[in-house]
């Protein structure tokens, strides 16, 4: 079965710091895939790589088997995208972003407007008239979860996508999530949040220093232990410097 994402020798160079170096991973069809990895480790920079919004220096990323970018408009066909920290069009409303976004990706009006009628309704944001300018940090993942969704794509691309979400539209979110994959979808998502990740995620992938430190089903990464306590042996995490903080103490 084509996978649903494949990177292959992914590299990226800013300057002098080698950002990402060499990530091969890929991505089984119908999974539930977590990506994790401490900060500057190079997660995010592997995944803007992989859905087309940053151009590797080496290296390629494939969609269910269409280059990025070589085969774009294919490629990007197949996929939903929520970045962090994504630039919205904050003078629309939810509905009007939606729309707008609907019809430049080919969708008849009908059905773009059912479509985010449906949205709108699930992540509970179909009564504000208010513009994205006004929405709260949750509000704006959730409108975003909205867009990377309404072209129905076989694949989902989601950084963070439950940062700053409240405990009650996060149980929503997870069961939209589950029920794609459950559909026939794919998902891979990128979260600090370790036991999320174990309740969520079949499969993992541990990136520190710029490449793939572990990668497979979820019980072949943790390999008998916690996902956190794996993480932190493949991260190398450093516990340095702490005995200088004496003035803490009371």
């Amino acid at each position: 079965m084509t996978a649903a994402l494949e990177l292959s020798g992914l590299v990226k160079v800013f300057g002098v710091h080698r950002a990402v170096d060499g990530v091969d991973l890929t991505v089984p069809a119908g999974s539930f895939y977590g990506l994790v990895g401490p900060n500057g480790a190079g997660k995010t920079t592997s995944l803007l790589m992989a859905v087309g919004l940053l151009r590797p220096d080496e290296g390629t990323a494939r969609v269910f088997g269409h280059d990025v970018w070589r085969d774009p408009l294919d490629a990007k066909k197949l996929v939903g995208v929520l970045p962090d920290g994504l630039a919205l069009p904050e003078r629309l409303t939810g509905r009007e972003f939606l729309t707008y976004l609907g019809l430049l990706r080919g969708l008849g009006e009908e059905m773009v407007g059912r479509r985010a009628d449906e949205l709108l309704a699930v992540l509970e944001l179909d009564s504000s008239r208010t513009s994205v300018l006004e929405y709260s940090t949750g509000m704006r993942k959730k409108i975003s979860l909205a867009a990377a969704l309404l072209h129905a794509p076989k694949l989902l691309v989601l950084d963070e996508p439950f940062e700053a979400v409240d405990p009650v539209s996060a149980a929503t979110i997870r069961t939209i999530l589950e029920r794609f994959v459950a559909g026939g979808g794919s998902v891979i998502l990128s979260s600090h949040v370790m036991v999320l990740v174990e309740q969520l995620c079949s499969h993992v992938g541990i990136i520190a220093r710029g490449r793939v430190a572990a990668a497979g089903t979820l019980a072949e990464v943790r390999e008998g232990r916690s996902l956190e306590a794996r993480f932190i042996e493949l991260a190398g995490a450093s516990t340095g410097g702490q005995d200088g903080l004496a003035w803490l103490s009371t």
